[in-house]
């Protein structure tokens, strides 16, 4: 989690190898590229949807390349990557490196939310919210709500307040979100929130 990052980060464990505690050594971006083409042709998931990111975010010494990461995520995706699954879902959503196509971007978000990824989750809820599918949708919220994502709470409120949940969804989505809050509530995962929030408002910021 972010928590733990921030945590090994501050201990200085970022900087050594988790097994044997050595320095970690700083390669330079074509070697790094290198290593990273070496795990991509054994087929290691983690691996090509990293370089996917590199591609989509113009990372590592490689040009912005759309079509490239769709290609490698759709790898990815095919060796059951979950991220992969949930970045194709965005790409086809918003139509970049690919053409605009509303239902694959659905059939991706699904495959990742089946594999536990609750921003994907959340995404169905608003697909069957602009269907004008508030029951399907709240069922949607409720399980990103139940995983501590505070914006489907939110979202579970407003729809309350409109008339389009009850009461008892609203109250079965705040126990569920503040038993999520209260299992993996730490100071380091505190502190490791605004900062990890910036970076993904920056990110989102930069994609628009």
């Amino acid at each position: 989690c972010n928590g733990c990052i921030l945590a090994a980060q501050k201990r200085g464990m970022l900087e050594t190898c988790p097994f044997c505690r050595s320095p970690l050594k700083h390669y330079s971006a074509s070697t790094t590229l290198a290593r990273v083409q070496a795990r991509v042709d054994a087929n290691d998931p983690d691996a090509i949807s990293f370089l996917a990111n590199q591609y989509c975010m113009g990372g590592s010494g490689l040009q912005v390349n759309a079509p490239r990461a769709v290609e490698l995520w759709t790898k990815a995706a095919e060796f059951g990557s979950t991220e992969a699954h949930f970045e194709l879902g965005t790409c086809y959503s918003k139509g970049e490196g690919v053409a605009q196509d509303k239902s694959k971007a659905h059939r991706y978000f699904e495959l990742a939310a089946m594999q536990g990824h609750v921003i994907a989750r959340h995404y169905l809820g608003n697909h069957e919210t602009a269907k004008g599918n508030p029951g399907r949708s709240v069922r949607h919220y409720l399980i990103s709500a139940k995983m501590g994502l505070e914006e489907s709470l939110e979202t579970i409120k407003s729809m309350f307040v409109a008339g389009q949940a009850t009461k008892m969804q609203y109250a079965e989505a705040l126990r569920g979100y503040q038993a999520a809050i209260k299992e993996t509530k730490s100071p380091e995962r505190d502190e490791a929130k605004p900062i990890f929030d910036r970076m993904r408002k920056s990110r989102q910021q930069q994609s628009k």
